[in-house]
């Protein structure tokens, strides 16, 4: 069952996208609460598990991670054992930031972020397919962001 959130509710999650940082105080202020409403309908968001999680969003490039990539993940057989298989194997590397279920011509779409196009090849080749169940990886190199975000947005009702 979707939970009903009004028009301050809808205000508190755009300010907390833009800034989770901001502080109860802040947060109050911007969006026309008392402090101790604006932290009760804070919890209420979390609680309800519309907000998932805080989290710093990192710079690959600047922590030395300069290759982004998008591999097309094909198994075979293709059945729910081989998909949780490779699923409890896949959420264990830290540079998979990211793995999508697919419908269509392909099974998964991973974001992988390596230091360089060396280790990516070596960390495709050393761990990604060590999977007996890969039958092909096709990858995309990313070789610019134009737009990434994780800005969801919200809507009116």
């Amino acid at each position: 069952m979707p939970f009903s959130i009004d028009r301050t509710d809808r205000l508190i999650l755009k300010a907390l996208q833009n800034d989770a940082s901001i502080s109860n105080l802040e947060l109050s202020k911007s969006v026309g609460l008392s402090p101790s409403a604006c932290l009760a309908r804070t919890k209420n968001l979390i609680e309800s598990g519309i907000i998932k999680q805080y989290t710093a969003i990192l710079d690959e490039e600047k922590l030395g991670m300069a290759v982004q990539a998008f591999a097309l993940i094909d198994l075979n057989p293709l059945n729910r054992e081989t998909m949780q298989s490779f699923l409890e194997v896949i959420k264990k590397y830290p540079e998979v930031q990211a793995c999508y279920t697919l419908t269509g011509n392909h099974a998964y779409l991973l974001k992988i972020v390596t230091k360089d196009i060396h280790a990516y090849r070596e960390f495709v080749i050393g761990s990604i397919m060590q999977n007996p169940y890969i039958s092909r990886c096709e990858t995309n190199i990313v070789l610019g962001v134009d737009k990434c975000t994780t800005y969801i947005p919200v809507l009116e009702e």
